[in-house]
């Protein structure tokens, strides 16, 4: 399983989720801390990442290009210290590997954890 996390996560989550044996990267260590939202989707495809966010707009991206992969999970809870955010990927992966691993969008609530397959259909 590796792991891209998006802009506005924690840098340092990064070596708490390689602690835990998560191959994890974040946008700011290869120079993407700018980029488009579709350059971050090709660099997790290209290296099939998985990608971390906190931005509703790589949902519809990938709706809009009908795309497989790649997978995206979204945290819809905001403010999460680095440890909290690796305990909640932690707890995903392991309820989602699966379905990560098929191509699939998660989207992280307070309460639940929603699960939909690629590609997204009519979701724009």
């Amino acid at each position: 399983m590796k792991l891209l996390l998006d802009q506005g996560l924690p840098r340092s989550a990064t070596a708490l989720l390689c602690e835990a044996g998560i191959n994890t990267i974040h946008v700011a260590e290869i120079s993407l801390s700018a980029a488009e939202d579709i350059d971050i989707l090709q660099k997790a495809r290209e290296e099939e990442r998985i990608v971390v966010t906190l931005d509703a707009d790589f949902h519809a991206l990938l709706a809009l290009a009908e795309a497989i992969s790649p997978s995206v999970i979204r945290i819809r809870i905001q403010g999460l210290r680095a440890q909290a955010l690796t305990d909640l990927l932690l707890k995903v992966i392991n309820e989602c590997e699966q379905d990560l691993k098929q191509g699939t969008v998660v989207t992280v609530e307070p309460s639940r954890i929603r699960v939909r397959r690629l590609p997204l259909m009519n979701e724009v």
